[in-house]
């Protein structure tokens, strides 16, 4: 058994997150085109007596320390499956923006899987891996695979997409999170009584990225979850606003939010445009970082 085991795995953005009507068991269908940004967690397992969590970085004090957390509740998923007492001490080095929209809390579950899978040398396989990640939360199984990758269901089931370039992005931190359940039923409430469409991918964002176009791509970015995010928290209107100003080609809420995501052209504008939002006053930091990223991945 090694003594340690680390574990590096990315944020997400949806450049593409279409949304059905509420489901009978209460979760909806979606069409949720996922990409991994170069924003990171460090997920480090190392054998303990019991299992603990730790946490540090930003806003590491609104981080679950207790089995509610996703990489709590991997280790203890995997341990089952294979007999094994899940006795570790998991730290997490956080530098996704907690509650924000980004997956950081799903992405921790994918890690603290790899790295304990690693840790106990289980010989699990892929598809074992990734349905536990389901079993987990809907954006865990794209948190291990990482690239670019169309999910359907709850955007646990996916096939990878195919990207021809590389895009650069700013993405604005908010002061505070966004409950995704409260963004869901925000949605319900906003769509009562409408038709709402069966999601599908967007075939102009499919061949934006299969391309490398980002004009195009920008164009075709859309979050149906977005009315719902500016309902429950008007004022990302501003930072929307502050970021197209500065100029972004295309703006937009980085899933349930409240992290919003700015996609430019090329490195320089990614850094004028994060230089114009942290002086807006409408976020609390802005962050760089490009597309795609590999999935989890020991270090």
């Amino acid at each position: 058994m090694t003594h340690s085991v680390t574990v590096r795995v990315p944020a997400k953005v949806n450049a593409q997150l279409a949304v059905g009507a509420p489901r009978p068991d209460g979760f909806h269908d979606l069409a949720n085109v996922f990409l991994a940004v170069g924003l990171h967690d460090e997920v480090t397992v190392t054998p303990a007596d019991e299992l603990r969590v730790t946490c540090s970085g930003p806003d590491a004090d609104q981080v679950p320390l207790d089995t509610t957390n996703l990489a709590a509740r991997a280790a203890i998923a995997l341990a089952a499956r294979h007999g094994i007492e899940p006795a570790v001490h998991i730290h997490i080095a956080k530098d996704i923006p907690v509650a924000g929209g980004m997956a950081g809390g799903s992405a921790d579950g994918a890690g603290a899987l790899l790295a304990c899978d690693a840790l106990w040398s289980t010989g699990a396989t892929r598809d074992e891996l990734l349905a536990i990640c389901a079993e987990l939360g809907s954006d865990v199984p794209f948190s291990l695979i990482g690239g670019a990758a169309l999910g359907v269901g709850r955007g646990e089931r996916l096939t990878p997409l195919e990207v021809g370039g590389t895009f650069h992005w700013v993405f604005a931190v908010a002061d505070g999170g966004l409950s995704t359940p409260a963004v869901y039923g925000e949605f319900d409430r906003l769509t009562a009584g409408t038709d709402v469409p069966e999601p599908a991918p967007s075939p102009a964002l499919l061949a934006a990225l299969r391309d490398g176009d980002t004009a195009a791509l920008a164009d075709a970015l859309g979050n149906d979850l977005q009315p719902a995010a500016l309902s429950l928290r008007p004022s990302l209107a501003d930072t929307l606003a502050a970021g197209t100003a500065a100029g972004a080609l295309a703006a937009l809420v980085s899933g349930s939010g409240p992290t919003t995501a700015f996609l430019v052209s090329d490195a320089e504008s990614a850094h004028k445009v994060a230089d114009a939002l942290r002086t807006s006053g409408t976020c609390r930091e802005a962050r760089t970082a490009v597309s795609p990223a590999p999935g989890a991945t020991v270090v």
